[in-house]
């Protein structure tokens, strides 16, 4: 193919920041660097020629940037829109490069993002922004969850009291569907940036609205037949070159025939010229159906025994689950694919999904209240380098200072604040370093043990999951249990800063909580004490004691009340904390009141700028 010229002006005007000249900063981490020269120059041109080579894989490329020209050397259009991702990442707001040589390619075929659009509609103009973000950071999938008990989102010709709001569930978006214009154009404003549509219909669970449209299951004789037609419309006007795979769900759901009605699916998908990927856990598949795991316990399986068939990594775990800081440093120690001799041939790569399974009113809190994309950028980092993983007794807690994982992720943390502040200016980011903050924490024990009569374990981060301290000293979690924890802080003179500061991380799959706390006390009772005097919220509650609920939520009344930032400690207002000059003793309680999935304790200093944006405080030393 012929090469193209692109002038400095077009490139811009596709960056999303001020980005920084700098190799050394780049998400995800490149292969092979080789600089050039220790210039800084000018970016004057830029030239792409796309020219396959047998042997080398599909999305690989090179960018050569010297003289202030720039050239793109690439296996494919898609391989060309990770060059181009890379050069703007290189390119600062002056339009200034350095003079270097990258050649990179992916561990993995498949590094997608999934967007649950059944429960909670998104606009068009979101999902292309999101998908913005994906290509910036060289995923290549976006797997769009289309329906869900909520509503069938895609138009519907044959049926189209499918769309009727009547039928879906009220206060959910009812009424909202993609037409296939608009299907169509969110698949090419994807390819373009290099990123393939996987669509997901999900059959037969979560599939309530199908019921109260038709008045019978979608697994019956009847509902095979609507959705017989219901799916041949949708591969008619979504040719098979656009959406090569088809996602046919199937998981958390019991029918009368399970092999029978997966037949059915794979059966009309493979007709179509597609390839079926189903959630394992699930029905039953065939061997050509791809599992995409979201189980973390088959994925422990992995380790000893390979895997039937192609698979894709989702156990990594959701971003609507737990902390965004616990979640992203998880995805980039997580031993990705936990690849090994026995099915490095069956790994496909993963997709990290966002379940938002809780009402939610406002659009623009969604990505900060599951912490992305800090947590998309850790998973891309993954899933592009690859790697053998960490020695790690758990993946939800940061290793020691001499193991290795704790240093790359100390080493990434750096990049990713560069991002926020640099690149992610658009997007309201939660997150600061913290991987490095030091804690004597008590073994968890029962209500009432005397603290002289714990057990201490070392412990880093700003966030410790005490279930994840019980399940590697051999605790098994109680309803009712405590856990203290220590650090030193030390400051040159008397100061004031301010903190995060948390005793339970609520999942936005679900309800279950103990609300927010008493009015001037931390949730859950939790407590904050700095040189022995209690630390209180910064501002009172605007809803003290509400959004308690101790059962699981689905499908209740509950769900559909959203969360607010109060609610999210990572949302709200940081705690103002004084210390002298000196070393001070920071202390935290934490109690558990009964079965919660998320027990966290968190305390994270942070500094927060005249624009209300979240950065490191500088010159804090922690021991």
């Amino acid at each position: 193919m012929k090469g193209k010229i692109k002038f400095i002006s077009l490139l811009l005007a596709f960056c999303i920041g001020c980005y920084g000249a700098s190799a050394q900063n780049l998400i995800p981490a490149p292969k092979e660097i080789k600089y050039l020269s220790e210039e800084v120059v000018k970016l004057k041109t830029v030239k792409t020629k796309v020219l396959a080579t047998d042997g080398a894989p599909s999305e690989q490329y090179t960018l050569k940037i010297k003289g202030g020209k720039a050239v793109i050397l690439a296996q494919s259009k898609q391989a060309e829109s990770w060059g181009m991702a890379t050069l703007r990442q290189l390119t600062n707001k002056d339009g200034y490069v350095p003079e270097v040589e990258i050649t990179d390619y992916p561990a993995f075929p498949i590094r997608g993002f999934m967007h649950d659009t059944g429960r909670n509609f998104r606009e068009v103009e979101l999902l292309k922004r999101d998908i913005d973000l994906m290509s910036a950071y060289k995923l290549n999938v976006f797997h769009w969850h289309l329906t869900d008990n909520p509503a069938w989102r895609i138009e519907c010709k044959v049926y189209p009291q499918l769309n009727d709001a009547q039928y879906q569930t009220k206060g959910r978006d009812e009424g909202k569907f993609y037409t296939y214009d608009e299907i169509r154009d969110v698949i090419a404003y994807a390819k373009e940036r290099g990123i393939m549509i996987i669509p997901e219909i999900d059959m037969p669970g979560h599939s309530k609205y199908f019921k109260t449209t038709f008045g019978f299951e979608m697994a019956t004789e009847q509902g095979m037949a609507v959705l017989e037609k219901c799916l041949k419309e949708f591969f008619a006007e979504i040719p098979k070159e656009d959406c090569p795979y088809i996602h046919i769900g199937s998981d958390e759901v019991k029918v009368q025939d399970p092999e029978g009605f997966m037949r059915f699916c794979e059966g009309l998908v493979k007709e179509a010229g597609r390839t079926p990927i189903a959630w394992d856990p699930g029905l039953p598949p065939s061997e050509g159906t791809i599992g995409q795991i979201w189980y973390a316990s088959i994925g422990e399986t992995l380790k000893k025994e390979p895997y039937p068939r192609k698979y894709i990594d989702s156990y990594m775990g959701y971003l609507n689950n737990s902390c965004p800081m616990i979640n992203t440093s998880r995805y980039f120690l997580h031993h990705a694919c936990t690849m090994n001799d026995a099915n490095k041939d069956l790994a496909q790569g993963g997709i990290l999904c966002l379940w938002n399974d809780v009402n939610v009113d406002e659009q623009e809190k969604l990505l900060p209240h599951n912490g992305m994309p800090e947590g998309l950028l850790a998973f891309a980092e993954r899933f592009w380098v690859g790697g053998e993983g960490y020695d790690l007794q758990n993946e939800d807690l940061i290793p020691e200072p001499h193991n290795k994982g704790h240093q790359d992720l100390v080493e990434f943390e750096k990049r990713l604040a560069f991002h926020r502040d640099n690149i992610l200016e658009s997007y309201d980011v939660r997150w600061v370093a913290n991987a490095s903050q030091p804690w004597q924490v008590t073994i968890p024990a029962p209500k009432g043990t005397p603290v002289q009569q714990m057990q201490w374990t070392k412990a880093w981060g700003g966030v410790i999951d005490l279930h994840a301290i019980c399940k590697v000293n051999g605790v098994t979690p109680q309803a009712e249990m405590e856990a203290w924890l220590k650090t030193e802080i030390y400051v040159p003179r008397d100061t004031v800063i301010t903190a995060m500061v948390g005793f339970e991380s609520p999942s936005r799959a679900n309800r279950i909580s103990n609300g927010i706390g008493k009015q001037g006390r931390w949730e859950a009772n939790g407590r904050l004490i700095v040189n022995g005097i209690d630390i209180h919220p910064a501002k009172e509650w605007n809803e003290p004691e509400k959004y308690g609920y101790r059962y699981n939520t689905w499908h209740k009344p509950e769900n559909e009340e959203p969360y607010t930032d109060e609610q999210l400690f990572w949302m709200r207002e940081p705690a103002q904390v004084p210390l002298k000059a000196g070393w001070n003793t920071i202390m935290l309680y934490a109690p558990r009141l009964f079965a919660i999935n998320n027990w966290v304790a968190a305390f994270i200093p942070v500094y927060i700028d005249q624009n209300g944006r979240l950065h490191e405080v500088e010159g804090l030393k922690f021991r």
